[in-house]
Order: C-alpha cells, then sequence, then structure tokens
C-alpha cells in the first residue's frame, strides 16, 4: 500500500525547527536553475520590471530570506524561478514554475524542491482545461507520463504528501508528484533522475504542439490566468509568509508571485 502523510507542514517545521538545510538548497537551487536555463533558451525571456530589486531579499526580522524572478515574453507570460524559507532554519520552497502562453495546450510546468525539514519534491504538468471533460487531451498528455509516475509512487524512500488545501488537491493532474523523503543526497538525486524523463517528455510536447485557433485563443488565456491566480491566492503555505511579513508587505508579495501586472498588461493589450 502507498504510504501517505497527512501532517501540514508548519507541524513538520515544529518537530524540527532549527535544521540547517544550506547544503540542499544550494543542490536542489541548482537543479531549478538548470530548468529555468534550459526553458528561457527555447523562449528568450526577459525580466518582468516588477521583480526589479527582488534578486534577494529578506523579512524585517531575518528570520525568512528568498529571491523571486519572474521572467516574461508572448510565448511564456510567466516563468518564476524563485525561493522562499531560512537555510540555517529548517524551511525551504524553491520553484520553477512554466505558465505557456494561449498558443498552445501544452501542459504548463511546476517543479518544487522544498525541506520542512524532509525533502518536499513536486512535479507536476498542470492542465489547461478540465480533464474530466477532455479525454483526450489526457490521453495525450499524462497516460504517456503515467507509467513513470506510478513508478516513482512506488518507490518505498518516498512517501506521498496530501495537501491540506483542498483546491490545491483539485487543481493536481493525474501525475502529480507530491512526496516527501528524508533529506539525503540520495534522494534528491533520485528526484533529478525523474526530472530528466519529465522535462524531456514536456519538451517533445512542445515541438510537437498544434496552434490553438486565433478565436479560442482569448478564452484559452483566461483560463490560464484564472488557474494562475487562484493557485497562488490559495496555498495554505500563505500564512507562513503572512505571519511573518506582515498582512501588507505578504500582500505585495502575493501579487508578485500572480503577476498581477503582467496580466493586467496582457489584457489591456488584447
Amino acid at each position: 500500500m502507498t504510504k501517505t502523510e497527512v501532517k501540514t507542514i508548519m507541524e513538520f517545521l515544529a518537530e524540527n525547527p532549527q535544521v540547517d538545510v544550506s547544503a540542499a538548497w544550494k543542490r536542489c537551487w541548482g537543479i531549478q536553475t538548470g530548468i529555468v536555463d534550459r526553458v528561457r533558451e527555447r523562449f528568450p525571456c526577459e525580466l518582468h520590471p516588477s521583480c526589479e530589486g527582488r534578486e534577494y531579499y529578506t523579512s524585517p526580522d531575518g528570520a525568512m530570506e528568498g529571491s523571486f524572478q519572474a521572467y516574461s515574453s508572448p510565448e511564456v507570460p510567466w516563468l518564476v524561478h524563485s525561493w522562499i524559507g531560512n537555510r540555517h532554519a529548517s524551511i525551504l520552497d524553491i520553484n520553477a514554475t512554466v505558465f505557456l502562453g494561449e498558443q498552445n495546450r501544452v501542459p504548463h510546468l511546476a517543479v518544487i524542491f522544498g525541506t520542512i525539514p524532509r525533502l518536499f519534491f513536486y512535479a507536476e504538468y498542470t492542465p489547461r482545461v478540465d480533464l474530466r471533460v477532455n479525454p483526450e487531451y489526457l490521453e495525450r498528455y499524462y497516460e504517456p507520463a503515467n507509467a513513470a509516475y506510478l513508478e516513482f509512487q512506488g518507490n518505498p524512500a518516498f512517501t506521498q504528501y496530501v495537501s491540506h488545501g483542498a483546491y490545491l488537491r483539485a487543481l493536481m493532474s493525474p501525475v502529480c508528484i507530491s512526496h516527501t523523503a528524508e533529506l539525503t543526497d540520495a534522494n534528491i538525486d533520485l528526484c533529478e533522475q525523474y526530472l530528466e524523463g519529465f522535462l524531456d517528455r514536456w519538451f517533445g510536447w512542445l515541438d510537437e504542439a498544434e496552434p490553438v485557433l486565433e478565436e479560442e485563443r482569448a478564452a484559452q488565456r483566461d483560463f490560464d490566468f484564472k488557474v494562475r491566480e487562484l493557485g497562488y491566492r490559495l496555498d495554505p503555505m500563505n500564512v507562513l509568509p503572512q505571519k511573518v511579513f506582515g498582512e501588507e508587505e505578504f500582500q505585495r508579495m502575493l501579487e508578485l508571485r500572480i503577476g498581477t501586472e503582467q496580466i493586467r498588461e496582457a489584457l489591456a493589450g488584447s
């Protein structure tokens, strides 16, 4: 039987609040940087002006630090390369997220490494349609990933992590990896190996992508923007930066993560 874990991330942190995870940060940030660089090689993107000055930041009390860089282009409206946490106190959240433009319907890409201080690993092809009524889409993009997903799911080193956020569970595709494991180089190796096929498959879909009809693109863009916004607004982990940074700064950070300025620009130009 597959192991599952239903503790909240805050409960994990309360059990081990002062673990130095700086070595894991260096390793996982390097993996994420490689993903972002590969995307930018294919789709030249420019740093969005809203992210200027966010190469490195800290909370007023120094309890949290991080970086938030998001790039944008017509083909990739929002490419996020970010991390937040405390490298000397157990918590890290490291993201490489690709939201594609409405020119095609290839799933978006999300890869997250975290420490709680156990290793957290999340790899997802975010759907661009409602899978319940689009079986052809599921067959095209999720069946090819199913065998690798089931193999990873069966790895005894990893435990499936169940989010306490009902919306985030609704957002997940049938092949979403959301797992924890002991924080070891060997387990990070396993995640990195999984990502090789995961990324190659996604780039292959881009090579074969069929263009969305012009008359359907506005609706696809609106769907994508809504999924992007809700995924960030309804994230249960928001309680942590909200507590550390205060409500006003947290709201500013949230709007930056969503990319509301980029969304407004896109809608104004349509």
